[in-house]
């Protein structure tokens, strides 16, 4: 926004009520201008301040449609309007329970328009072309009837799934029977496989006639539309863009798809919601298997493995999220809502809220089905509690353990995530039992973050104590964690239990079994494990580590375990000693080299026992080092590269003599 700004607020015929001096403080405003209804008999002030130079912004988010089409208006006749920014403050701060305390409402008020000053984070874009080659695929009855609504916009292909009569061949479109056997790709780029296929040929009198049948064959085509009744081909589905599936229980699922199908064809353009750094992705090294969690979360399945590395098709991620809040390297980030950019925004929520009303407020995480859940509450029930702020997010799924522990570190009293259905809490609620087990360690009830239903948002807090003093939330992922889950525990506490798969923890090594290879350290993505420079040793840092899993599966005595824990003290930062021996001295040089017991074991099953080491000296070479060892191979008696006694060199007396 620019340096000069008016902001109109409303009361809404007088149903709210706004702090007008604190809100143009905020907002850093110009001017401010309260007035009654603006959306009806003031709207001429609107247009006034629309149409002037100052940016406006208008404290109402359900007319904020109404004042774009405005300002479009204004545009079109003058060739100018003023910036125009909305923000909700009525449905989420004014309208509330008639036992609401004022302060506390225009504190929210406050701390929303606050937050609406922050720069917004822009993500890249790419395009899609879509030539509108749509294939049908289904009953003959539903296909064809598909088929016609849609021949008139996209090029149509239907493949049938039985042998339902087709009375006369169309011009406008082609028919196969087949199966399909799988699909891969999305708008624009979907890559078919069909079973037992057969095209239809449309010459000739009587019945159609069927081409010799393709036992398997591939197909290519930009919308997708699956008709079958069958469970969807894709994940899911509804976020796979160019693809549609009928509900066989849902009434006119025919025409709702065909309305929006016809659409798809032309140029568009794609959000890309993330930034891979794959040199930092811990998923493997060496074939050896290692950290899989964004995997395990996608819903979409965007992301597959490369070796090492994980990649993500773009075209096929829908941005929910999940992978950048399970990753532990933050090799995979959010460009849409990242990391830094929700935490100043809940940092200033909080902050604002305690500036104007001295108590500190609880955060609710919602998605835009929460938003008008909200707006319902308001309008027919009591609003929201006094003391939430409410916080819109496109996805609630990529909510992670950082950012609910970064909104308590923020000086939230309660974090609450509302979502929309139980997909939402299944990918949810790995990530908040972990934040949970930090906190319940810390010695925080876990109550202090939880899913809530939309029932719960008129309901008074269940802890009202901050979890301790606010902090600066400066760093990534785990270093807020780290920081926040430390500023709510005391001095002394001991390593936090964490469940499994939690991407904190320490490792141990089975002394017994360890032969200190050190295949570990040569192949731990995070430098987590290192080697002492002097002796044979296993360094380790747990605040690096990931529990990725690499050590575990590399090593070849099986002696390493993953311990999940979050250790808040000092110790964590630095490299410590997990396993080490004194190394061997070479018997010729004295030079230190391998381990000494891994050498005494190996002189141990050797010695008399192999026929290579009995009745020889052939043992001594195990003890000693490379350089050594060369040299009594070189000059041992039986040396295969002895080239024998060197003979005496003949002179001229030698001839005379003879």
């Amino acid at each position: 926004m620019s340096a000069r700004k008016t902001l109109l607020l409303c009361s809404c015929d007088q149903s709210q009520t706004l702090d007008a001096d604190a809100l143009k403080a905020v907002a850093g405003a110009e001017q401010v201008i309260s007035v009654d209804t603006l959306c009806t008999h003031q709207m001429g002030l609107a247009a006034e301040h629309l149409g002037a130079t100052n940016d406006v912004i208008i404290g109402c988010g359900q007319q904020a449609t109404l004042f774009e089409r405005l300002a479009d208006e204004i545009q079109t006749e003058t060739g100018h309007s003023a910036t125009l920014h909305s923000i909700d403050l009525r449905d989420r701060a004014g309208w509330a329970a008639s036992t609401a305390k004022p302060k506390r409402l225009h504190a929210k008020q406050a701390a929303m328009l606050a937050a609406a000053q922050l720069p917004e984070a822009m993500a890249p874009i790419k395009t899609i072309e879509s030539d509108g080659i749509c294939c049908i695929v289904g009953p003959t009855d539903k296909a064809l009837a598909m088929a016609e609504l849609l021949k008139d916009d996209l090029g149509v292909s239907c493949v049938v799934s039985d042998a339902g009569p087709i009375q006369l061949p169309s011009d406008a479109y082609d028919v196969a029977r087949g199966t399909l056997s799988n699909a891969s790709g999305a708008l624009g780029a979907f890559e078919l496989q069909f079973t037992n296929l057969q095209t239809l040929n449309p010459t000739g009198r009587g019945a159609l006639r069927a081409e010799a049948t393709q036992a398997t064959a591939s197909s290519q085509c930009d919308v997708l539309i699956d008709l079958r009744g069958e469970q969807p081909a894709f994940p899911a589905h509804r976020k796979r863009n160019g693809y549609f599936w009928a509900d066989p229980a849902e009434t006119g699922e025919l025409e709702r798809i065909a309305l929006t199908a016809r659409e798809r064809v032309g140029t568009f353009e794609k959000t890309v919601y993330f930034k891979l750094e794959t040199s930092l992705c811990a998923h493997s090294r060496a074939n050896q298997p290692g950290c899989t969690r964004c995997l395990d979360v996608c819903p979409t399945e965007a992301i597959y493995s490369a070796g090492d590395f994980v990649q993500i098709d773009s075209n096929i991620c829908a941005g929910c999220g999940s992978c950048a809040a399970v990753c532990p390297t933050q090799a995979v980030k959010l460009t849409e809502t990242p990391f830094e950019h929700l935490t100043r925004a809940m940092d200033t929520l909080a902050k604002t809220y305690r500036e104007h009303c001295g108590e500190s407020p609880r955060l609710l995480l919602h998605t835009p089905t929460g938003e008008q859940a909200i707006r319902e509450l308001a309008r027919y029930g009591e609003g929201l509690a006094d003391d939430l702020i409410a916080l819109g997010l496109e996805h609630v799924d990529g909510v992670g353990h950082a950012e609910l522990l970064a909104a308590l570190a923020a000086g939230f009293t309660e974090v609450l995530v509302l979502t929309d259905d139980d997909t939402d809490d299944a990918a949810l609620a790995p990530q908040l039992e972990l934040a949970q087990a930090m906190i319940a360690g810390a010695g925080q009830a876990a109550t202090r973050l939880r899913i809530v239903s939309t029932a719960e948002l008129s309901s008074p807090a269940q802890h009202t104590d901050r979890t301790g003093d606010p902090v600066l939330l400066v760093g990534g992922r785990r270093d807020i964690t780290r920081v926040a889950v430390a500023a709510m525990a005391p001095a002394d506490t001991a390593p936090i239990p964490l469940p499994a798969g939690a991407p904190y923890g320490a490792i141990e090594v089975n002394a017994d079994a360890c032969t200190l290879c050190l295949a570990c350290v040569s192949l731990c993505p995070t430098g987590a494990l290192g080697d002492h420079a002097d002796r044979p040793e296993i360094q380790f840092t747990e605040n690096a580590c990931v529990q990725c899993g690499v050590c575990a599966s590399t090593c070849p005595e099986s002696a390493i375990t993953l311990a999940p824990q979050l250790d808040l003290s000092k110790d964590a930062l630095n490299h410590r000693a997990l396993h080490g021996e004194d190394p061997f001295e070479c018997i010729s040089c004295g030079a230190p080299f391998g381990v000494a017991s891994t050498i005494n074991k190996i002189v141990e099953k050797l010695q008399d026992k192999h026929w290579m080491f009995t009745n020889s000296d052939n043992v001594q070479l195990v003890k000693m080092c490379d350089n050594c060892r060369v040299k009594a191979q070189y000059h041992s008696e039986n040396s295969p590269m002895a080239a024998g006694t060197r003979p005496r060199v003949r002179t001229s007396d030698d001839y005379l003599d003879s």
